[in-house]
């Protein structure tokens, strides 16, 4: 009873953060904005992004120990998302988004650098690198 209490509290707490995002998505879009007001913006969209993320776990327990969600039997992308096998298919699905939001931010950071000598881009290589190497074991199916 308490996991269904805490699931129903993580999916509104998460839905009334995504109603924000989108308040947030149209002040940003106002050309008078400043370079600093308009940064401190985009980092609440990527701080919001990441809270939506529990939308999709919340979603995923009602799944698994509740019951089907009636809206997924209709549409095709819906039931891509929302149909979970198990809790191991969820926290699979967690973290590859997790993985995501993850570049995107490095990217974003990594494009406000200045690279003064050939090691930092060496360094910038590397990275990418790295992240070419998440993604494949996050992709790659285990026997």
């Amino acid at each position: 009873m308490m996991s269904i209490g805490a699931a129903l509290g993580v999916l509104f707490v998460t839905t009334v953060d995504a109603l924000n995002l989108f308040g947030i998505i149209f002040a940003y879009a106002d050309p008078n904005l400043s370079v600093e007001l308009r940064s401190d913006l985009r980092l609440d969209v990527i701080g919001q992004t990441v809270t939506a993320i529990l939308l999709i776990f919340a979603l995923g327990l009602y799944e698994l120990f509740v019951g089907k969600i009636n809206i997924s039997e209709g549409s095709s992308f819906a039931a891509r998302l929302l149909h979970i096998e198990s809790i191991d298919d969820l926290k699979n699905r967690l973290a590859r988004v997790i993985l995501l939001i993850l570049i995107v931010k490095f990217f974003q950071l990594a494009l406000g650098l200045t690279y003064t000598n050939p090691q930092d881009l060496l360094f910038l290589a590397l990275s990418i690198l790295l992240i070419g190497g998440a993604l494949y074991l996050s992709n790659h199916e285990k026997p």
